[in-house]
């Protein structure tokens, strides 16, 4: 999607501009970005980022809207989150020189993504982007496309068994 979208779609949605602060590592929320699920809260945080980081993270949504079907998205722990059929498949997080694409499922992916984030879960497996010359568009679509194959539910959120609760 051209820049432009983007922009447009975050005057929709955002009171002021501003560039958001990154953090050099993980610790707590990524960024102050308020969680909030939908296509505009998310658009508006990557409008906030400063380049290189926008760039990259641009991409990375691009991406993600051209291979997944039904894809949705939201703003969790500060970060674009990205799933299908009510669980998420990855999120995409900005810092200090790089972006961080991580799939919460990341054990299961062939090939499994190299870089075991902090603080994100023991599955977690993901890669560390300076630049949009890092992303390879190829690999990364065929993990988002094994990725939306086992979207993570939490337990709040999965159905439960008619039976569940009787005795």
């Amino acid at each position: 999607m051209p820049r432009s979208y983007f922009h447009r779609m975050a005057k929709k949605t955002a009171p002021a501009r501003t560039t958001t602060k990154l953090k050099a590592a993980m610790a707590g929320k990524a960024s102050p970005t308020k969680a909030a699920d939908g296509d505009a809260p998310v658009f508006a945080y990557i409008a906030s980022l400063p380049q290189p980081q926008r760039g990259i993270a641009e991409r990375i949504d691009a991406l993600a809207a051209k291979t997944l079907p039904g894809l949705q998205r939201g703003v969790k722990w500060g970060m674009a989150y990205y799933g299908v059929d009510g669980g998420w498949c990855f999120a995409s997080g900005a810092f200090v020189g790089h972006v961080k694409l991580m799939f919460i499922r990341g054990t299961d992916l062939k090939p499994e993504p190299p870089v075991t984030p902090v603080a994100m879960g023991k599955a977690t497996r993901g890669i560390e982007l300076a630049s949009v010359k890092d992303l390879d568009e190829r690999l990364v679509a065929v993990w988002m496309k094994q990725a939306a194959t086992m979207p993570f539910v939490s337990a709040a959120r999965r159905p439960r068994p008619a039976s569940a609760g009787k005795k």
